[in-house]
């Protein structure tokens, strides 16, 4: 069975050609990647192209899903900027209690 996930290449692709031409610059070094993008790379893209997140589209963010890297990242990133679950989660705009599950799932 194929994997079933988007091609968010092809989908910024055509949303910077017909929206926002100017910006092609500042994402060319992600969309030429070979490989496909990770979660971390797609919010990236998003913040660049849109802007920051309002607090109206946190409703949006309550369907992520997460590959093993991105959470390796995140924990990663909590250990060495020495921040607690709920700053690690304010930072990525996540739960505090999701950051703690994975703390219990991954730091064995």
């Amino acid at each position: 069975m194929k994997n079933l996930a988007p091609d968010y290449v092809r989908i910024y692709r055509d949303i910077i050609q017909m929206n926002y031409p100017e910006k092609e610059i500042l994402t060319r070094d992600i969309l030429n990647k070979k490989s496909k993008l990770t979660f971390l790379e797609v919010v990236k893209l998003n913040t660049i192209i849109f802007g920051s997140i309002t607090n109206g589209s946190i409703e949006n963010q309550k369907h992520r899903s997460y590959n093993k890297k991105t959470i390796h990242y995140i924990l990663e990133y909590q250990i060495k900027n020495n921040l607690n679950n709920m700053q690690t989660a304010q930072h990525f705009k996540m739960s505090r209690n999701t950051i703690s599950k994975w703390k219990k799932l991954f730091e064995k």
